[in-house]
């Protein structure tokens, strides 16, 4: 089983109007394996955010390495980081983020207008896939105003899945929907993790949901800590 994501010692801190430094995240490690689920939890301003962007190619961390299927992404440029993103990392958010005047097929088809796109035909069968892992084939015509909650974040995952990513990231993925839709959308987002042998890192705030993956972590103060007292192996360690 391959590592998706391996983590060394990342640090990160902003500079405050005084000049002075302040931490936000301190010598964080860990790694992720293919196929496998894992969560971060963490009050407001523990760190949580920094992570995921530094995660997502969307920020560089300050120290430390940072390794994504294979490749060392810790100081790429931003247009090498910006053709990494689309190609190894797919994004569930908390509010869907679909586009309403675009059908379920459409929107899961968004991700192919950034980067190269594959021919149309290896294009509808991606989408096609994409929408079978997270039963939602049938609804590829209707808009996401016709979609429940639920629905809508199933959606979401096929789009985050659209194009193959070794990771991917889910911020808050259930904080929208009721308990009993949450937990159905987590088991779709971990099967469909483990059919497509990417890694599933989520960020939450419930010990529920977490509870739900591999292994949970906990950041604090910008220190990341076994949630419990030892994550179960092949996920998050």
């Amino acid at each position: 089983m391959a590592d998706v994501v391996v983590a060394n010692d990342l640090t990160a801190a902003v500079r405050l109007p005084s000049g002075n430094r302040l931490s936000i995240l301190r010598d964080v490690s860990f790694r992720v394996r293919e196929g496998t689920s894992a969560a971060i939890l963490g009050r407001s301003g523990s760190g949580k955010s920094t992570l995921l962007a530094i995660l997502g190619l969307m920020n560089r961390p300050d120290g430390g390495e940072l390794t994504i299927a294979g490749t060392d992404v810790s100081n790429l440029r931003d247009r090498e980081a910006a053709r990494l993103r689309n190609s190894l990392v797919g994004f569930v958010f908390q509010n869907y983020s679909l586009i309403e005047h675009l059908t379920v097929r459409e929107n899961v088809e968004l991700p192919f207008s950034f980067g190269p796109s594959p021919r149309p035909r290896e294009m509808r069968r991606a989408v096609e896939r994409a929408l079978d892992l997270v039963a939602m084939t049938s609804f590829a015509a209707r808009k996401p105003a016709q979609l429940s909650g639920g629905e809508q974040q199933r959606v979401a995952i096929a789009r985050a899945l659209v194009r193959h990513p070794r990771l991917i990231l889910a911020d808050e993925p259930t904080g929208a929907l009721d308990v009993d839709t949450g937990h159905h959308v987590m088991s779709v987002l971990r099967d469909a993790t483990v059919g497509s042998g990417s890694g599933l890192v989520i960020v939450t705030h419930d010990p529920a949901i977490a509870d739900s993956t591999e292994s949970q972590w906990h950041l604090l103060d910008g220190a990341l800590r076994p949630h419990h007292s030892a994550p179960t192996p092949g996920g998050l360690r």
